[in-house]
């Protein structure tokens, strides 16, 4: 009868371990906190969000970022103002510190791409309407994509226009840093 006990309680206690354990496996990630409640930085590249929910201003961050709940990326509340060639448009970002954050790099070009709101029309930056981005200009964008056949290209994005096109990196443009994600491709 003891022995029995035994068994029962090692099978139980055993029972109780793999529910804990299997609880820790399905955890949702860290969470932060600001003013409206928790957010998670879990992409969505699938659902296509409201603006109102798809952007969240990280309060936490000073309101310097923002992260962006479709794709998981949190960028600069107010990209660079200035253009600058594509050498000093990487240094500038992977020297920032945003948010009193490091990790700043430039964006894909496909990255930069998912911010442009098809719909709205140029004059002005074609993002979405109520968006909380700060000095985002009507310009082209540079990103951190190359182009395979001519070292001399990199990715550009047009906000003000709504298109990809690539530019002789010795040109100025605009800058607007991401932190997240490590993708900078090639066309």
């Amino acid at each position: 009868m003891q022995q029995q006990r035994r068994r029962s309680g090692i099978i139980l206690g055993l029972v109780a371990l793999g529910l804990l354990a299997g609880a820790a496996l399905t955890a949702r990630p860290a969470q932060a906190v600001d003013a409206i409640g928790p957010y998670y930085a879990e992409p969505a590249w699938d659902q296509k969000l409201p603006v109102a929910t798809r952007f969240v201003v990280l309060t936490n961050w000073n309101s310097a970022a923002v992260l962006d709940k479709e794709t998981g990326l949190v960028w600069e509340r107010s990209p660079h103002i200035t253009g600058h060639i594509w050498s000093a448009a990487r240094v500038q970002c992977t020297a920032r510190t945003t948010g009193a954050r490091k990790g700043w790099r430039l964006p894909s070009v496909h990255e930069l791409a998912s911010l442009i709101d098809p719909s709205v029309a140029s004059p002005g930056p074609n993002l979405p309407p109520g968006h909380p981005f700060l000095t985002v200009q009507s310009a082209l964008y540079w990103s951190a994509t190359t182009y395979v056949d001519d070292s001399s290209i990199a990715g550009l994005v047009g906000f003000g226009g709504g298109f990809s096109a690539t530019g002789d990196r010795f040109a100025a443009f605009h800058a607007w840093c991401v932190r997240g994600g490590m993708h900078a491709g090639q066309y």
